[in-house]
């Protein structure tokens, strides 16, 4: 994996040793990451693998419980309330569900991030930017003066992507961006997503399940796989590659993922929790390792000791 010598001042992002802890649940653990300047990066994993914690973690949103993130070389975990308003500015977010305002018109959601962060912009470059952002991301004129509940999913999704890009920001976070949408308007988002990257000199981070996204806009592919059922020296990124490699990857849980197959998956839950009795759902005997190891550890290439499957536990 790069390291920041490796890149030196091409890290737009910087991730070392990142662990995040809550109560006595790890979720990420030992994550390092250097992100390029001008890279798009797809972050992707089953649903509890820490990627929404790891995307919150990048904008300061959650903090670190040890090591270290760097945006342009400055270490967020040393940065006070105001120094972090500042660099957010930097960073455009573009929400799983949009996110929009319902009580304010398109105009205005659009504007509010100018307004807030740019008091002295003059009215009419306001109006200029707002409504050059909503014809970049394929909207009319006419919706400026619409209310979100007027508009389509697809068309809030628009709409809270100009208003991430409406700052001009160095690093855009999509979260679930076609999460909800049809097929041919996931694809649309998908374009957009490279429009911006072709239109700006922007970095792009997104989260995502969908696979054709995952493949379309990014040029870098992260995997994560839930802390809580591997083993205490395997690591919690299963592959960090082009695109292109994901369906060849040696770890099987991989291509099990993005060929979207059950696997080993359905026998875990096919495995109920543990009685006091030792036995599960199924009545199969309990592994005699301590119920804290939930997962056996796996091999090199993602298979599981059949001796430890009933340490499972159905999710």
């Amino acid at each position: 994996m790069p390291t920041a010598d490796s890149l030196g001042t091409d890290d737009l992002v910087s991730v070392d040793q990142l662990c995040v802890q809550f109560g006595d649940q790890m979720i990420l653990q030992n994550i390092d990451c250097h992100i390029r300047r001008g890279q798009t990066i797809a972050v992707i994993g089953e649903s509890g693998c820490g990627k929404t914690v790891f995307m919150k973690t990048l904008v300061a949103l959650v903090r670190p419980t040890s090591g270290r993130v760097r945006f342009d070389g400055v270490d967020l975990g040393s940065q006070g309330p105001t120094e972090m308003a500042r660099l957010r500015r930097r960073i455009g977010f573009v929400y799983q569900q949009a996110a929009l305002f319902d009580s304010m018109t398109i105009f205005d959601n659009v504007a509010f991030p100018i307004e807030q962060n740019e008091p002295d912009t003059r009215a009419d470059e306001i109006a200029e930017r707002v409504h050059r952002h909503l014809r970049e991301v394929g909207l009319p004129d006419d919706v400026a003066t619409k209310r979100p509940a007027e508009l389509s999913g697809g068309m809030q999704k628009r709409v809270g992507l100009a208003r991430a890009l409406v700052l001009q920001p160095e690093l855009v976070v999509y979260d679930e961006p076609t999460t909800g949408l049809d097929p041919i308007m996931s694809d649309v988002i998908n374009e957009l997503i490279l429009h911006t990257r072709r239109m700006y000199p922007v970095t792009s981070i997104v989260v995502t399940h969908d696979m054709h996204t995952a493949r379309k806009v990014a040029d870098r592919v992260l995997m994560f796989y839930p802390r809580r059922r591997l083993g205490p020296d395997q690591s919690q990124v299963l592959f960090d590659g082009p695109p292109s490699q994901l369906e060849h990857a040696e770890d099987r849980r991989v291509r099990q993922f993005v060929r979207g197959e059950a696997g080993d998956r359905l026998r875990e839950m096919s495995i109920g929790p543990a009685r006091p009795n030792g036995t599960t759902d199924t009545g199969h005997e309990t592994s005699p390792h301590p119920a804290s190891q939930e997962v056996p550890p796996a091999s090199a290439d993602g298979s599981a000791d059949d001796s430890f499957a009933n340490g499972f536990e159905r999710e």
